[in-house]
């Protein structure tokens, strides 16, 4: 069961290195052409030694050269007591990603894929200690929803938003029943039992956060973000993620904890 929050019980974090075609990653940001390969590797690097002094057992996955979004692990499956519903990407440019995942989750638990119409990547999922919220957005359908529910035998809350690409780029779990989200998102009911903290527009990319225990992983370049967080009494380690930004990927993307 993977529980990242309050109370740690995850030993091990999937990751891969950005391949060579990293620059080719599906994003809208108006920065895409300076994405620099080079950097991100390095930022990669920072961010799998964070998670090793942290207490995780590093996985790394061979580079995929192939799949520019690779490095984006999460999306490929969803874990839950114990057993791993394998993705079927909403975006069919990265299917395929999925494959090298699946292999190395076969030596840890029982695993299942996605079956056609049903589609799901790991950014639409908040892992709650009880239960899971899952957006349905550009990436997610209903279909894969359900299928989650029946091979995970687990409630899953619905987040309805067709206009986004992943639910947690508006909203993470922090544990001690926080969650973090920008104002657009911070009224759903799916969210209603949370103490909320709201995220100030201008600085809405630090609402994707990763929670490990008491310490959160933010961004750099976040200070109100940082300060909120301090303020509530975490630990707040700040990494610098302004290649992975341009891709429109974030923290809890770059790997796939349990």
């Amino acid at each position: 069961m993977v529980t990242v929050g309050s109370k740690m019980n995850v030993k091990y974090a999937i990751v891969r290195e950005p391949g060579a075609k990293f620059s080719q990653c599906i994003t809208s940001h108006p920065l895409q052409r300076e994405i620099n390969v080079s950097n991100a590797k390095k930022q990669h690097s920072v961010y799998c030694n964070t998670l090793l002094e942290l207490g995780f057992d590093v996985i790394q996955l061979p580079t995929d050269n192939e799949h520019p979004d690779s490095c984006f692990v999460e999306d490929c499956a969803v874990i839950h007591n114990n057993k791993a519903l394998i993705s079927r990407m909403g975006a069919e440019a990265r299917r395929g990603e999925e494959l090298a995942v699946e292999k190395t989750l076969n030596d840890f638990m029982e695993t299942r894929r996605t079956i056609s119409p049903g589609t799901i990547e790991g950014g639409d999922i908040i892992h709650l200690p009880n239960h899971l919220i899952c957006g349905v957005t550009q990436r997610t359908n209903i279909e894969g929803v359900d299928q989650l529910k029946e091979w995970l035998n687990v409630t899953v809350g619905v987040y309805h938003d067709p206009n986004i690409v992943h639910l947690k780029s508006y909203a993470t779990y922090l544990g001690d029943d926080y969650v973090i989200a920008t104002k657009s998102h911070m009224n759903h009911p799916t969210l209603k039992n949370f103490q909320i903290l709201t995220v100030d527009d201008n600085e809405s990319y630090a609402a994707n956060t990763l929670a490990i225990g008491k310490t959160i992983l933010i961004p750099k370049g976040f200070p109100h973000v940082l300060s909120m967080l301090s303020d509530a009494g975490f630990e707040v380690i700040p990494l610098d993620m302004r290649e992975f930004q341009k891709c429109e990927g974030a923290l809890t993307c770059l790997s796939l904890l349990f």
